[in-house]
């Protein structure tokens, strides 16, 4: 293994020179700069982590709390996390995956043990348990100490309180506001919404509270009828909820889904039953690009922007570790491309 002391006899500079280009502490001359990159990249020189951590009080390494439900899309989720991973590469730091469902203990756990030197937490809630301890209290019901004021995070969603947090997400209440306006002025008067599991709702997850928020506020707007129906997705609860919704609303001629696997078993009844896509009913989806462009019929949606979402929280979150960034609330304006799946409101209806 290469030592920095080879790297810097074969720059011929100092040691300290050489850890001073590393850490970056003090100001080094482009020339020595360059010189001691090009030794480190012939060399094949990599400082060992937990020396550089001892030296720097840091330890380059961001913690991912992402926690991998059944009832969520995880290949959005992953997509996410490789975009956290590849950005947080790119500004040197390494990542802690965390998958569990440990909530305010693992926001503990990884601010006690200085395993890394700040957090990206998803699947936020609207009253969020972990919050909390993030502003520096206790959690609810809890009597241990909060993480210290010193561990900057940022949340990939938005919680129903703001105040003290830095967040990052597609904002969803224009989101929901934006496809009911594509369905109203398409002249359908009787929309239906296809959501997420009934355990999304439950746990009141910020994503899915604030889409329904925006549908219902834009159908307010629009002045036309709502009906919202979680689904488990899947062929046969995809079946049941569709005999409900044309059960409850006949005259239903748009479709709003908010859930992927929902997505192919909803066009398949349809075609089942004889209603064309889109010159019968229209559907409009809130969902990742590929999801949309490979369903049996091309959907008009709004796209998850899982890269950015992903990019943004670690481009926050390194600015605040370097004291650059003060907490906000950045909301990705939402999107619509209009596909296959929406046209005018069949006559009839």
């Amino acid at each position: 293994m290469v030592t920095l002391a080879e790297v810097a006899q074969h720059a011929g500079v100092s040691a300290s020179t050489v850890s001073y280009v590393l850490s970056g502490k003090r100001s080094i001359s482009a020339n020595t700069r360059q010189r001691v990159e090009e030794s480190i990249r012939r060399l094949g020189y990599h400082p060992n982590a937990g020396a550089r951590a001892l030296a720097s009080s840091r330890s380059n390494i961001i913690a991912l709390m992402v926690p991998l439900r059944t009832d969520m899309y995880v290949p959005v989720m992953m997509e996410i996390a490789i975009a956290v991973a590849t950005t947080a590469r790119a500004h040197g730091y390494d990542v802690l995956l965390l998958t569990g469902e440990e909530g305010p203990d693992a926001v503990r756990r990884v601010a006690g043990s200085g395993l890394a030197d700040g957090m990206i937490l998803m699947d936020v809630e609207l009253e969020d348990e972990r919050l909390p301890l993030l502003r520096g209290g206790d959690a609810p019901g809890g009597a241990r100490p909060g993480v210290r004021a010193d561990q900057p995070a940022v949340l990939i969603g938005l919680p129903a309180d703001t105040s003290g947090l830095t967040c990052v997400d597609l904002d969803f209440r224009a989101t929901g506001a934006l496809c009911v306006e594509h369905l109203a002025k398409l002249g359908h008067r009787d929309i239906a919404v296809i959501g997420e599991a009934p355990a999304v709702y439950e746990r009141h997850t910020g994503f899915a509270e604030r889409t329904l928020d925006g549908l219902r506020s834009g159908a307010r707007e629009s002045g036309v009828r709502l009906l919202h129906r979680p689904c488990e997705g899947g062929y046969d609860a995809m079946a049941l909820t569709l005999a409900r919704i044309l059960d409850e609303r006949p005259g239903t001629t748009g479709f709003v889904v908010q859930n992927e696997s929902a997505v192919e078993p909803l066009l398949a009844l349809l075609r089942q039953q004889g209603r064309a896509v889109p010159e019968d009913v229209s559907v409009v989806a809130v969902c990742p690009e590929q999801v949309a462009v490979q369903a049996s019929v091309r959907l008009t949606s709004v796209a998850i922007p899982a890269q950015e979402m992903g990019r943004y929280a670690v481009e926050h979150l390194v600015a605040k570790l370097d004291g650059r960034d003060g907490d906000e609330v950045v909301l990705i304006a939402p999107e619509l491309t209009v596909r296959a799946s929406s046209g005018p409101a069949p006559a009839r209806a």
